[in-house]
């Protein structure tokens, strides 16, 4: 198990420090699609955190449930923010 987590915290290490490398080259006009299409990324988190947590048991892995829970929430606020941002750009193109 703590094996697994170790692992697990090194691939979520490297992606981040991958992440901000690559967000950090983007040009401020493409930020937006890019973060519209990112919903859909953010989306399959969202289920995988759902799967993840509904098949751990509550007394024997409360860390697991936890993490589950806390991956469900930031899921779920990028997912709905992503959303605001294209509603956003979209109202843009709207004719007057």
């Amino acid at each position: 198990m703590m094996g697994e987590m170790l692992v697990g915290l090194y691939v979520f290490v490297l992606a981040t420090i991958a992440g901000k490398e690559v967000i950090t080259k983007v040009p401020p006009t493409l930020h937006t699609p890019l973060m519209s299409g990112a919903n859909a990324i953010s989306g399959i988190a969202l289920v995988g955190a759902l799967v993840v947590s509904s098949r751990v048991d509550w007394a024997s892995d409360r860390l697991v449930v936890l993490l589950g829970f806390v991956a469900i929430v930031f899921a779920t606020i990028n997912v709905v923010g992503g959303f605001m941002v294209t509603d956003r750009m979209l109202e843009m193109f709207k004719k007057k």
